[in-house]
């Protein structure tokens, strides 16, 4: 399926850097660790990175029910925002270094799911921060529950915005040759798992954290 963009959602510069596919929204979502959310608190804007989850098209996200941040978030439209550098693009010309990167930004009316869908959030939001750990760690008890918010977004309105590849020097710089120009490409990857210091002996590292790609 394709993206329907609205008139806030539709890019306007660079338009063929945008990607329509639903599934580039997901891919983008699915490989990051951490959205930030923008909300107007008090007349003032902010900007809020914390972690999250994704169902289908709906995206969860979580934080203390003492925040008020997150309380202001529930009853306001939002801007949620994603974005992966893949690499730093160096040019011929200073005008022309950028960067490579995967981008998603999805507005909307936040909702608070309750009940069995709050913790199927929780759920969604687990598995995505820590896949395998929801059925391996005790779950969240009444307390922990009644201490925690979560909000629900509809994915329906959302832009995607993908760079990649080399710079776009003018061709006279490309003539006179005089600076080095490529891509710097930006690599992530998972160390090796260190135990809690007071972990009591005899625990192996579990498969669903030693073997995360």
């Amino acid at each position: 399926m394709n993206l329907s963009p609205t008139p806030r959602s539709t890019i306007k510069r660079l338009k063929d850097r945008a990607a329509t596919d639903r599934a580039a929204l997901h891919a983008i979502l699915d490989s990051a660790l951490i959205c930030h959310i923008s909300v107007v608190v008090d007349g003032s804007p902010l900007v809020l990175p914390t972690g999250f989850g994704r169902d289908g098209d709906t995206l969860y996200l979580h934080g203390s029910t003492g925040s008020l941040s997150l309380r202001t978030a529930a009853a306001n439209e939002i801007c949620v925002a994603v974005t992966h550098v893949d690499g730093v693009v160096y040019a011929r010309s200073v005008f022309h270094f950028s960067m490579n990167y995967r981008s998603a930004v999805i507005h909307g009316q936040a909702r608070q799911p309750e009940g069995e869908e709050k913790l199927h959030a929780l759920r969604a939001i687990t598995e995505h921060l820590a896949p395998g750990s929801w059925d391996h760690a005790r779950q969240p008890s009444r307390k922990e529950l009644a201490q925690t918010s979560v909000l629900a977004l509809d994915l329906s309105e959302a832009a995607v915005k993908i760079r990649a590849g080399g710079p776009g020097d003018e061709e006279e710089d490309k003539v006179a040759d005089t600076a080095w120009a490529g891509v710097l490409p930006v690599v992530q990857g998972w160390g090796a798992p260190v135990p809690s210091a007071d972990l009591t002996a005899g625990w192996d590292v579990p498969a669903h954290v030693s073997t995360r790609d």
